[in-house]
């Protein structure tokens, strides 16, 4: 589409110059900064209005990246039937990624959405983003722009990509299934999310992984 390309520029030179910027993702709006900066990683809890106690994840362009910033225990096969798409991975966390993002865990949650505008966007900056959803901590998550209007003020940048998914339909606000791959052989639902069905089958069913409960 027109103006993509510029989009997608003026984007990434904000989040270069340290900025917050709120993007459109496969599931809901979320506001995105570069996850090796550290004073953008602050901005971004400052402007949730939570402690750093709650995570944030990291988002990448192709699903290969992750290697660089994960300790990866299950095949990539499985990677690529969950990635890109509306799944967050926690996994081991690797020596690459800012000690400054989530200190208090070992673990990290990667996103690979399947939005090209977000694709293109993490492929256009130097390392991961950092991602979490465009509203104030414990307030609904946002399909559009004008939803998270009072963020505005504290964002270098709003790309509008319209609605996402039906407004009127509450599961499309559950955002993405947060699923814990860390320990071998084993998963846990950390948040069931929107995609929470295919995911549990596409572990159980294909590889064998079993819940971390039982």
């Amino acid at each position: 589409p027109a103006g993509w390309r510029e989009a997608v520029a003026a984007a990434a030179g904000a989040l270069q110059a340290g900025g917050l910027v709120a993007v459109p993702t496969d599931t809901v709006y979320g506001v995105a900064c570069l996850a090796q900066d550290s004073a953008a990683v602050r901005s971004i809890y400052s402007l949730k209005g939570r402690n750093g106690n709650k995570p944030l994840a990291i988002c990448l362009g192709d699903v290969e990246r992750l290697y660089r910033y994960c300790r990866v225990n299950v095949p990539d096969e499985l990677l690529r039937d969950l990635l890109p798409g509306p799944v967050t991975l926690v996994l081991e966390r690797s020596e690459e990624l800012n000690r400054d993002l989530n200190p208090f865990t070992s673990l990290v949650g990667v996103r690979v959405p399947d939005h090209p505008f977000m694709r293109d966007l993490a492929r256009a900056c130097p390392g991961p983003l950092a991602l979490t959803s465009a509203n104030i901590s414990c307030q609904g998550s946002t399909l559009t722009v004008l939803e998270f209007q009072d963020l505005w003020p504290q964002l270098s940048l709003v790309i509008d990509g319209g609605p996402i998914g039906d407004i009127q339909s509450p599961e499309c606000r559950l955002g993405s299934t947060v699923v814990d791959l860390s320990v071998s052989g084993k998963f846990s639902i950390i948040r069931p999310g929107c995609a929470l069905t295919p995911t549990v089958e596409i572990l159980e069913k294909k590889y064998g992984l079993v819940p971390e409960s039982s």
